[in-house]
């Protein structure tokens, strides 16, 4: 190397390093910010999970959401008593008219 090219050799290597950093750092930010958003789909998927998981117990205990709603309070109770009774093992209570 003659004398003029060693030290642009030294500045290009430089400003190379100097752009590489900031670069690295600002995709581990990206990576960390990412990761609450992440938690949380995962903490929604599971509630719908849950939820979509009592709705279809209640259906199996004879609550329909889209039937005739002009008993909805009593019919949504009585299939939640067959639930609760299942979890606890005891029969059933008879149903209200």
């Amino acid at each position: 190397m003659n004398k003029r090219t060693a030290p642009l050799a030294v500045i290009a290597l430089s400003v190379a390093a100097l752009v590489a950093v900031p670069a690295a750092q600002a995709q581990d930010a990206a990576t960390a910010a990412s990761t609450p958003k992440e938690i949380k789909k995962a903490q929604r998927k599971e509630a719908r999970a849950k939820k979509n998981a009592e709705l279809k117990q209640l259906e199996q205990n004879g609550y329909n959401p889209a039937g005739e709603q002009t008993n909805y309070p009593q019919n949504l109770q009585n299939a939640q008593a067959k639930v609760n009774a299942q979890k606890a093992g005891k029969p059933a209570p008879a149903s209200a008219p």
